[in-house]
């Protein structure tokens, strides 16, 4: 992933929580500039703060990296909801989402 996307992701993930990037540096124990700086292209997480964001965003490293989910707690809220589902039920859910998505 180029620096360019990590950002977009981190301010997108950032964005849909609702949350500044001063207060989100605070709340992992940053100074206030932090998430700013890394938004801004000036450094990079260590491994370590990068393990403290996904959590604060409530996305695992994984879910950080697939740009291609728009909100991936959801989508884990989500599978984990159907999980024990018995086979018909999941046909009508899958035919529910076919249908929203048109």
């Amino acid at each position: 992933m180029e620096q360019s996307d990590f950002i977009r992701r981190l301010v997108a993930l950032r964005m849909r929580k609702g949350v500044s990037a001063r207060d989100m540096s605070l709340s992992i124990g940053q100074s206030a500039g932090y998430i700013n700086n890394i938004e801004n292209g000036v450094n990079y997480p260590s491994m370590a703060a990068f393990f403290y964001i996904c959590d604060y965003l409530g996305v695992t490293p994984r879910e950080f990296f697939d740009t291609g989910t728009e909100d991936p707690a959801q989508i884990r809220e989500l599978l984990e909801a159907v999980q024990g589902l018995r086979s018909e039920q999941l046909e009508h859910l899958i035919a529910i989402a076919k249908n929203l998505r048109r």
